[in-house]
């Protein structure tokens, strides 16, 4: 089925083409809010939250970009909402979630000692990572993210974060030099020869 068909058919309150955006896009979506919150259940958590926006504000939808377009603005939306409220209720939960600790048990569950060590090293070039995109200012880091994992158009992120496709271009070099910057003061600092 047609996005234009499903939405149609959304807003006539058709509860088979909810079940068909839900099979359609929830991967997307989990992927999406994965990317942000680095967290399987929360992701899903979050997931859940954005088909249910999406049920109760279809309406809403102009049709100005692609549903997933709108999909993802929601899911993004959602994701830096839900680290907004962890950042007020624990500081710490928000660091632990960014570093991906709930995924290091899955990780080191292969017996090779080489292959563990370059888990490790893996592991722990994400932790920097992510504590360097962590530092991003927020429209930074959202148009990096989608840029660089979702590998969506500057056009498509542009719909994502109302902005226009130079703004794009702007946030996610600025975001490339602000990486480039705390990444090679954080070696500099920690792994000085």
């Amino acid at each position: 089925m047609e996005d234009l068909e499903l939405i149609k058919n959304l807003k006539s309150g058709d509860g088979e083409a909810f079940k068909n955006v839900v099979d359609k896009y929830q991967r997307m979506v989990l992927n999406c809010t994965y990317k942000f919150l680095r967290n399987r259940e929360t992701a899903e958590d979050v997931t859940q939250d954005v088909f249910i926006e999406l049920f109760e504000s279809v309406h809403s939808f102009r049709g100005d970009s692609k549903l997933s377009t709108w999909i993802y603005k929601v899911a993004v939306s959602k994701s830096m909402n839900h680290l907004k409220s962890l950042k007020t209720k624990k500081r710490f939960a928000v660091l632990t979630s960014l570093f991906g600790k709930d995924d290091m048990g899955e990780e080191f569950s292969a017996s090779d000692e080489a292959n563990q060590d370059k888990l490790l090293e893996n592991q722990e070039r994400s932790r920097i990572l992510a504590w360097a995109l962590g530092k991003l200012p927020e429209n930074q880091r959202i148009a990096f993210t989608l840029s660089k994992n979702k590998e969506m158009s500057y056009e498509e992120i542009s719909h994502v974060l109302n902005t226009t496709v130079s703004s794009v271009e702007s946030l996610i070099h600025r975001a490339k030099e602000n990486l480039k910057k705390r990444l090679y003061n954080y070696y500099q600092k920690n792994y000085r020869m």
